[in-house]
């Protein structure tokens, strides 16, 4: 029997170390990748198409819209940004565990049209850690780090619609935990 492999929604705030711990994830395992998406804006210095994103026109995602080719979309800063179904589709058939790296409005709708996909929020063990994070990364003015501070916590009142939830609080330990979830899933799907 040729097992198949199943899509993964990560979501958390901004700072919480989203790709950070998909880096450790796919260090220790041969079995994950991380769904390609699509965005209409120009490609930043450095960016590879068809590794860091699909860069399409306008015009070829509003067709891709039309097509319901998107798991979601949204439009953000004038460019439009997307799931394709098809990418992480043809990866869950390949064995593969296609992890969706994409903030909570897109977490909700993935888990809308795809409602065997496995949703993990990574939770901060606290604001005071959240915002510490975030003032240390260095990348933002005072007044964007309130905002993101704002949107986190209207993130976390939604946790509760993920199948789970987990604390970054060491990453070793939250690196441990999805490894086991993404296990103990695998094994239900292919009893």
């Amino acid at each position: 029997m040729n097992k198949k492999g199943m899509m993964v929604i990560l979501s958390a705030p901004s700072g919480c170390g989203k790709d950070t711990v998909f880096h450790e994830i796919s260090s220790i395992r041969n079995d994950v990748c991380e769904s390609v998406s699509a965005t209409t804006r120009q490609p930043r210095e450095g960016e590879v198409d068809g590794i860091n994103y699909f860069f399409i026109s306008t015009e070829q995602f509003e067709e891709m819209i039309e097509k319901n080719e998107f798991l979601e979309y949204a439009s953000y800063n004038n460019c439009y940004y997307g799931t394709p179904a098809k990418y992480a589709s043809d990866m869950v058939e390949s064995g593969k565990i296609c992890f969706l790296i994409i903030e909570r409005k897109g977490a909700q709708k993935v888990m809308k049209n795809c409602p065997d996909a496995v949703s993990i929020f990574l939770m901060p063990p606290s604001m005071k850690t959240l915002e510490k994070r975030l003032i240390k990364r260095n990348t933002e003015t005072e007044e964007q780090i309130l905002n993101r501070l704002k949107i986190a916590e209207e993130e976390i009142k939604s946790s509760a619609i993920f199948n789970y939830v987990v604390v970054n609080n060491e990453l070793d330990k939250a690196v441990e935990e999805i490894n086991e979830i993404l296990n103990k899933e695998l094994e239900k799907r292919n009893a």
